[in-house]
Formats: structure tokens, C-alpha cells, sequence
């Protein structure tokens, strides 16, 4: 195997993470082996018992999250080792949010640092990112569902075009860079939607919700629920639609998810998931920065569609051994289709022809499957854990690229014409991996957590593109066909070691250091983009992470989380303009060099009325603030002009604050969002010119609240966004749903009614 490596700057990390490398295979050796001699005659002379649990009573105590509205990881939960690692725990109904619109900036209010994209009023799409990572559709992040991958493909297309209804989703865990090695390797960590759970004391249960709001807002939800005997289930169907804010932004959504439980014997319990979801948007199009000045809410695209089908299977197999040790086994595979058709040419300002559409055409087949098994055990008389898995994955996406109808409506066919297709590739993929992770307690209050993972990644790209020619009346004047079949094979190690003090029950100190690797995507190396040129020869990235800060546990008056971050990153994959021979501008996507990403992130919640000593069962007022500030910035590149220029994506700062209130029944949230200017390029270009796609995302704040009020079985929630109705944008689209600038939502209101029987 060959070990990670990092260039020139990275001299004095790889050294310590090489020490690291031999701690941790030493680490494994003793986990996987080391046993104490009592405890091991104990299991032979006599079955497990509930009275065993006491020997590890740090990792079986019952899951008990803080009272105050910042939830943190247990250090083992749901197969997962989390202990000194910065993790979230996203309770969705914990207070009064928007849940039928899926919006991100109120569910993850409470999740440090991170910059979210609005890309249409329904939340169809999430996409977040976070110290300097680009939020497109969360590729930064590893998302999943109930543990498995829910993106079109977790390697060569880590996009999100499936978010699961806030209103069907427990909770959300939220595991940040520096601490996600056994999730995969990439910069931004892991968000893991789990969907509700069964309930368990009736066979049957039903809970409907009724939402209606601007714009042509409807949102129905149906969920059903029940166990008998060994079976148990949880299915809800979802409809939703809406006319948009602005014109041509209408949109259809429907979603369906089943999950189906049989518990085979007291250790064992099989699980199966299906979701199918799918939507049709129109999409308005982006804007000039003149054209968003002079009147924010325009379009003048009527012919863009974009189409969205997803299919996910999933079948678990859960099964615990004895007391401390289990396993889990996942099987999962995605069926999906991503259609977008639309006039878009690199001046935003262009009044639409009528000519042939631009259509791109993806579709999906993975397959994939992780084992993971969880042992405690003793070494050196401490109490530790380890854990172990592998996983295998197989992709396959089919990418299709040319000329679609000349009509206004959703046709996702090519014209007939041997001039119609203009690439054509497939992009099959392998990857095998194998993870662990152990907690080694030195003392009964500090911890080392070291971690490995190897990784064969075998990307693939096959197919030909088309190099086509017109004359000023728009015949074609030449073609030309370009055969392409690339094969890419790599191994590498890379390696983390968390570390955990807690000097009392109600504080701890923690760090974190991981080596961090994402490789090119599919859509790096062939889709044609108007407004964009790949360089041919880019390379993966590389670099790593590092946390470290403070936190309490388990308070219920006073929360707080502050930690600092370092995430250095190499062959960062980047937008610069350049020059063609002609003078001419155009945007250039390369290897832009190595940036350096710093920052300090801080979250501090209070119970005012247990503060002033007023505390009443029956109320609660509580106040968080939720502050970024991030120093980003390229140390070197072999572009002219981009070392010293700020990173793409970064606010200098960002803010979260808010208030809640609750009072028997009643309980009202308010919240308000404050982000800095960020650049969308690593030329730090201030005017987007024609095209929009590049230029400054100006400071905004936006202000939210809701609140709800249960009556015995019915609920009844109001909510509005955007109260203040600022006119602001978080996005510059480099392609769909843009090209340009995508102006977020004015002021909105909703109303839901809910029944639960």
C-alpha cells in the first residue's frame, strides 16, 4: 500500500501523521487482540448478563441528549465511534421551524459555520458546505439516509439531488472533517439523516399535515406507523408544489419511503428500506448583477426544466453477539435519473431565441455494501472499544449531452439529427475500503482515538464528444468526433487520531487531526458548459483537517462549544478567469493551488429563566448565538495572481442567533442569519459581467420565525421567512439551474395543520 502523500508544505503534518500511522497499526493489534484474562473466563463460565454492562459503563449508559437546543454525539451510537470528534446532533422537532419547505438555515441553525445555498423556496435540494468548502448540492459532505449513501454517486458525482422531508427525518448527525475518516475520506464529514422510527406500543398510528403558503405553496404529509409482535413499520407519502417566487419557478414533488422491520430473534433484526422520490422544476434562470439591481424577482427563461427520479434501496442486518459486540451489515443500491433541458447562453441578458435547447441527460446504477462490527473490551485493565468495517461500492452514471426541442415545455428528448449529440460518455467506478477505529482510555478521563483507512479508488471514463462548427446563419460548417477511454487506479492509506479530556461530568476537551482526499468527478473530466473550460490534465485533492476546543455536556443552563480549525488543502479544484487567444474572457476550471483554511467556531446557548434563577417546568426562554470567523486564504499556485487572493465560499463571518420560547402547549422560535461577502472564484472578480457566474455574494441577513401550538391530537404551526424581505442572493450558478446570479425568496408566510391518531 502506499501511503498518502502531501506536496511540499505538508513536511512537518505527513511526519506526524506517519507516527501516527505505526500508533495506530500498534493500537488495532491490541484492540483486535487483547483481551483481559477475568473478563474472558467470565464469558466462558457463564452467559452475558444485564449486570456485565457495568464493565463499560462509559459506552453503555442510556442515550441522553442536552436539554438546551445543541445535541452532541454520544462517544458510540448507532455503529458509529464519535468520542473527541466536533459532531451535531440536529433534532428537527426539537423547536418551531419551517419543516414542509426543508429549510436548511432554520434546521441546522445550530450547526456552526456552515454556508447554505437557497436554491428554490421547497427545498427540493440541500446544499451546505462549510470552511471554505463549495455547498453545491452538500458534494462536500458524505450525505446519507439511515447510514447509506443517498448521492447520484459517492465518488464520481457526490451531489445531492434528494433531501429527505424534515418532516419524516429523528434526526440529523452531523460529523465535521477532522472526524469522519470511518465515513470516507472527504473535506466537509458526514450528514446522516435518520428517518423516524416505528413506533413501538400500537399497531397502528397515523399522522397527517396540511401546509399552504406563498407563492402557491401546498405541502401534504401522510406518515403510518405500528408494530405487532416481531413486525414493525414506518411509510409516509409526500406531495408538494408551488408557482415560486419568481416567474417560470414552478414546481411538482412527490416522495414515498417505506421501511419494514422483523426482528428474527432478540439479537438479530433485519431491516429494508425503499424511497422513490421525483420531482419536475421549472427554473427561471439566472441573472446579470444589473439585472438582480434593477428588479431581483425577473426571468426571462421560459423553456428551462429540470426532471429528478431517485430510487434507493437499502436492507440492514443488525445483530449483537453478546453485550459488547455487534454487527451491521448494509446493502444499498440508487436507480436515478437527472434530466435538464434549457436555453442558456453566457450572456444571462439574452432574450431566448427560440432555438434547440441545451439537454444533458444523466442516469445512475449503483451498488454498494458496508460491514461494520463494534467490540468492547479491556486492555491494560481501561475500558476501549474498537471499531471495524469494509465497504464496497460500484457506480455506474451514463451521460449523455446535446441539442433538446425547440419547445417551451418539458421534452427531455434529442432532436433527430447526426449533429444532435455532442458527447457521449460512460463513467463506470470501483471502490473497496477498509476502516477502524479505537477508543484507548489512558486514564479514566482521557482518550486517544486512532484511526486508518485504506482505499482502491478505480475512476473510469469512456465515450466521445463532438467539436462542431456554425456559420453566422447557424449551419453547421464542420464535425469533428474525439474518442476518449481513461482508466485511473489508486491505493493510498490515510489516518486520524482524535483525543478526549474531560476533567468532570460537565466539560471536555477534545481534538482532532485526519488526512482528508477527494477525487476528481465525472463532471470535472466531460460536461460541456458554455460559460466554462475544464483543463484536461486536473489531479485529485489532497490535504487535512485539524479541531481542537472545549464543550460542556449533559447542562441545562449554560451550553457552550468553542473550538478552532485548520484544513490545509492541496490541488484544490477551483474557477479562475482567463484569457483565450483572442483576448476574450472565459472561466477556467483547474487545480488552482494550495489554500489554507482557519478559523475559530463558537456556540454558546443559555436557559435565561434557569439562569436568573426562575426556572418553572412549565416555561422555557432560552437564547444561542452561533459565530464563525474564518481566515481563508490560497498560500501558493502556479497561476499567476491567485496566492494571497481569498478562498471561494468563505464569509470572513458567520452568524446565527436566535430565541425560543416555551410555554405548556405554546412554543415560538425566532432566528436571524448574518453572513459576510464571499468571492465565487480564486481571481476574487468583483463584477459578474454578462454572464453572472463570477463576482462578490454580497453581505445579507435574513430573519425568520414560527410557532406552534398543540391542541390534545391537532397542532397548529405559522411561520414566515424572510420577515424583513430583504432582496439578497446566496448563489452565482456556474450551469443549472443559471447560468448567473439565483435571488432567494422574499417575504413568505405558512400555515400547517397536523392531526396525529
Amino acid at each position: 500500500m502506499n501511503h498518502f502523500n502531501i506536496k511540499t508544505g505538508y513536511n512537518h503534518s505527513m511526519k506526524t501523521l506517519k507516527v501516527f500511522n505505526i500508533v495506530l497499526i500498534l493500537a488495532m493489534s491490541l484492540g483486535m487482540n487483547a483481551q483481559d484474562t477475568s473478563a474472558r473466563k467470565k464469558s466462558v463460565n457463564q452467559p452475558a448478563t444485564k449486570d456485565s454492562v457495568t464493565e463499560f459503563p462509559r459506552f453503555r449508559l442510556i442515550k441522553k441528549h442536552d436539554v438546551l437546543g445543541a445535541s452532541r454525539l454520544n462517544s458510540v451510537e448507532d455503529m458509529g465511534i464519535f468520542e473527541g470528534k466536533k459532531t451535531d446532533l440536529v433534532l428537527p422537532d426539537k423547536f418551531p421551524v419551517n419543516l414542509s419547505t426543508n429549510n436548511a438555515r432554520q434546521v441546522f441553525s445550530r450547526v456552526v459555520g456552515l454556508n447554505i445555498w437557497e436554491n428554490d423556496g421547497a427545498g427540493l435540494q440541500m446544499s451546505i458546505g462549510g470552511r471554505g468548502l463549495d455547498p453545491n448540492r452538500s458534494s462536500n459532505f458524505n450525505v446519507r439516509q439511515n447510514g447509506y449513501d443517498i448521492s447520484a454517486d459517492a465518488l464520481g458525482y457526490p451531489e445531492s439531488y434528494y433531501t429527505p422531508p424534515m418532516e419524516a427525518v429523528g434526526k440529523i448527525q452531523v460529523v465535521r472533517g477532522a472526524s469522519s475518516l470511518q465515513y470516507g475520506t472527504q473535506f466537509g464529514g458526514l450528514v446522516n439523516f435518520i428517518m423516524r422510527e416505528p413506533v413501538k406500543d400500537r399497531t397502528f398510528s397515523v399522522t397527517a399535515r396540511q401546509t399552504l403558503g406563498s407563492f402557491g405553496f401546498y405541502n401534504a404529509f401522510t406518515s403510518m406507523s405500528g408494530t405487532k409482535g416481531k413486525f414493525s413499520y414506518y411509510v409516509f407519502g409526500q406531495y408538494k408544489k408551488m408557482d415560486g417566487w419568481r416567474p417560470n419557478s414552478s414546481l411538482n414533488n412527490t416522495t414515498f419511503y417505506a421501511n419494514f422491520n422483523y426482528q428474527i430473534s432478540q439479537k438479530s433484526i433485519l431491516k429494508f428500506d425503499y424511497t422513490r422520490t421525483n420531482y419536475l422544476s421549472q427554473q427561471p434562470g439566472g441573472l446579470s448583477d444589473a439585472m438582480f439591481n434593477s428588479d431581483p424577482r425577473q426571468s426571462n427563461r421560459e423553456r428551462n426544466w429540470f426532471d429528478v427520479n431517485w430510487n434507493l434501496f437499502a436492507l440492514h442486518f443488525n445483530h449483537k453477539f453478546s453485550i459488547n459486540s455487534e454487527f451491521n451489515l448494509r446493502v444499498f443500491a440508487l436507480l436515478a435519473h437527472r434530466y435538464s433541458v434549457g436555453f442558456r447562453p453566457l450572456r444571462v441578458s439574452t432574450i431566448d431565441n427560440g432555438s434547440e435547447r441545451d439537454l444533458i441527460k444523466g442516469n445512475f446504477k449503483n451498488l454498494g455494501l458496508e460491514a461494520r462490527y463494534l467490540k468492547h473490551y479491556k486492555l491494560f485493565n481501561k475500558s476501549s472499544i474498537v471499531l471495524t468495517g469494509i465497504r464496497i461500492y460500484n457506480g455506474y452514471n451514463h451521460s449523455v449531452q446535446g441539442l433538446g426541442s425547440k419547445g417551451s415545455d418539458a421534452n427531455f428528448n434529442f432532436v433527430e439529427s447526426e449533429h444532435s449529440i455532442g458527447s457521449d460518455y460512460e463513467f463506470p467506478n470501483f471502490n473497496a475500503s477498509a476502516f477502524a477505529e479505537n477508543i484507548l482510555h489512558l486514564s479514566s478521563r482521557f482518550s486517544i482515538t486512532p484511526g486508518l483507512r485504506f482505499e482502491y479508488i478505480q475512476t473510469n471514463a469512456k465515450g466521445y464528444y463532438k467539436t462542431v462548427q456554425y456559420d453566422l446563419a447557424g449551419n453547421v460548417i464542420s464535425s469533428t468526433r474525439t474518442d476518449e477511454n481513461r482508466n485511473n487506479p489508486r491505493h493510498f492509506v490515510i489516518a486520524g487520531l482524535g483525543l478526549s479530556y474531560k476533567p468532570n461530568k460537565k466539560l471536555e476537551l477534545y481534538g482532532n487531526i485526519t488526512q482528508n482526499y477527494r477525487s476528481i468527478t465525472f463532471s470535472d473530466m466531460r460536461i460541456s458548459n458554455p460559460s466554462q473550460v475544464i483543463d484536461p490534465n486536473l489531479k485529485d485533492e489532497k490535504g487535512h483537517s485539524l479541531d481542537f476546543g472545549f464543550r460542556t455536556s449533559n447542562s441545562r443552563t449554560i451550553s457552550f462549544d468553542i473550538s478552532a480549525f485548520v484544513v490545509n488543502y492541496n490541488n484544490r479544484i477551483g474557477e479562475i478567469q482567463a484569457y483565450d487567444q483572442f483576448n476574450k474572457i472565459y472561466r477556467l476550471r483547474t487545480n488552482i493551488g494550495r489554500s489554507s483554511m482557519k478559523g475559530i467556531e463558537t456556540y454558546l446557548e443559555t436557559d435565561i429563566l434557569r439562569l436568573l434563577r426562575l426556572y418553572n417546568s412549565k416555561m422555557q426562554l432560552s437564547y444561542y448565538i452561533n459565530a464563525a470567523y474564518i481566515h481563508a486564504r490560497y498560500v501558493s499556485s502556479e497561476l499567476n495572481g491567485v496566492a494571497g487572493k481569498y478562498v471561494e465560499f468563505v464569509p470572513d463571518m458567520n452568524l446565527k442567533t436566535g430565541l425560543s420560547f416555551a410555554f405548556n402547549k405554546f412554543r415560538f422560535s425566532t432566528q436571524l442569519t448574518y453572513l459576510t461577502q464571499q468571492y465565487t472564484d480564486a481571481s476574487n472578480a468583483v463584477d459578474g459581467g454578462v454572464s453572472g457566474v463570477v463576482g462578490i455574494i454580497p453581505s445579507y441577513y435574513v430573519a425568520d420565525a414560527s410557532l406552534s401550538y398543540k391542541f390534545k391530537r391537532l397542532v397548529i404551526e405559522l411561520s414566515t421567512n424572510n420577515l424583513t424581505n430583504n432582496m439578497y442572493f446566496t448563489r452565482r450558478a456556474t450551469g443549472y439551474p443559471g447560468p448567473g446570479i439565483l435571488p432567494s425568496d422574499g417575504r413568505s408566510f405558512f400555515v400547517t395543520l397536523g392531526y396525529s391518531l
